[in-house]
């Protein structure tokens, strides 16, 4: 995710408190209503005061609230909270994550402690921390090379990490704030967006280092790998574009303008169904971009800051993750895509990962109750 010129040049660590004091003021804080009916002639009650009755009623009724709470999203969504597990770190922001789901591994940027959080999906738990990653933005796993490549702002380089060991290996030179990262698989190269740079960085991942620089003309968004044509994709802030890369040469093949984006930067690609779907930070808009006719077709709707997006590929599932907090939901039908859900889950929910295998959905936060955590929910309308 960038560091937006509009929001302090870096948005130092993308967002500072008073934006999100201004959108709680002036949004709507959803409420769950709880109603509970207690049978006095079917309860242990029966025998008491009046009195006793109703105080039992409205502890019983805080009890039920609570636990509806800790299962059920707030706001229209299709979504059941299943747990907050703590994580590690300060109350800073977190970013990018990646999802490792044959490995059972989550990897979460923790940017504003400097570390990476490595998690285990199958045991709910923290294997341990990845540090000296000095404001670590973008994440992938590539578990084919068992490894895992982190941007850092701080120093302006990718870091390349054993799988295994979780031992930084490498570290190379990635332009000046680097932030989203995709891997080409058959030409073995990883590119990473340079937001300030206005490129992409391309590092080759046999010798972990720099081959080139590719000049895109305006803000580098999120770059990702469309394995069907071989091309890298990446949102041109400014130009509001789509550029397509070809990495054999590591030239701009084309250029395709994101009609209705204001502020392109989050990416994600549906290689299967030849889409692309790009989110404009500044007019909270999401594109559909058609891969095939190479074309934006539509233009929806979503949460005011829209950043990470997620797919789940078996539900056909999209997940919008915003700056705001709020979390947009679709579903892919043929090239369209039906919003059946959005409202506001938890201040900073702006990063957003699918397991594929379990369809849970991961969303880090980075203060709830004084601690980091991460939420771990459900789609509610589905057979699991």
């Amino acid at each position: 995710m960038r560091g937006s010129d509009k929001f302090n040049r870096e948005r130092n660590e993308h967002r500072s408190g008073w934006k999100y004091a201004k959108w709680l003021t002036s949004g709507v804080v959803p409420i769950v209503f709880v109603t509970g009916i207690l049978l006095a002639s079917c309860s242990p009650q029966a025998g008491r005061s009046n009195a006793e009755r109703q105080q039992s009623e409205s502890d019983a009724k805080k009890d039920n609230a609570s636990a509806i709470t800790a299962t059920e999203s707030p706001g229209n969504l299709p979504l059941r909270t299943l747990t907050d597990i703590p994580l590690t770190g300060g109350t800073t922001r977190l970013d990018y994550q990646s999802l490792d789901s044959d490995n059972g591994r989550l990897y979460i940027a923790h940017l504003g402690s400097d570390l990476m959080t490595v998690f285990d999906v199958n045991k709910q738990t923290v294997v341990g921390d990845v540090t000296d990653l000095k404001k670590v933005h973008g994440v992938l796993a590539v578990p084919e090379l068992h490894r895992i490549y982190a941007s850092a702002t701080g120093s302006n380089e990718l870091a390349v990490i054993d799988d295994s060991t979780l031992q930084i290996i490498a570290r190379a030179p990635a332009g000046d704030y680097p932030d989203g990262v995709a891997y080409a698989t058959k030409e073995n190269k990883i590119y990473v967006s340079d937001l300030h740079g206005k490129s992409d960085t391309v590092i080759d991942a046999k010798t972990n280092q720099r081959l080139t620089t590719i000049s895109l003309g305006g803000g580098a968004g999120n770059s990702q790998y469309d394995a069907v044509s071989d091309r890298i994709f990446v949102t041109v802030d400014g130009r509001e574009e789509l550029a397509e890369i070809d990495p054999s040469s590591d030239q701009i093949a084309a250029r395709y303008p994101l009609t209705g984006c204001k502020g392109s930067h989050g990416l994600l690609v549906d290689s299967e169904h030849r889409l692309a779907f790009a989110a404009c930070e500044e007019n909270a808009k999401l594109v559909i971009f058609d891969l095939e006719s190479k074309k934006a077709t539509a233009t929806l709707s979503v949460g005011s800051d829209p950043d990470v997006l997620a797919f789940d590929k078996t539900f056909g599932r999209l997940y919008v993750s915003a700056e705001s907090g709020v979390i947009s939901i679709f579903d892919e039908h043929g090239k369209n895509l039906e919003k059946i859900g959005e409202g506001f889950f938890a201040a900073n929910a702006h990063t957003v990962a699918v397991d594929q295998r379990t369809h849970r959905v991961y969303f880090p936060l980075q203060n709830l109750g004084g601690k980091p955590v991460l939420r771990i929910a459900v789609p509610s309308d589905k057979q699991l």
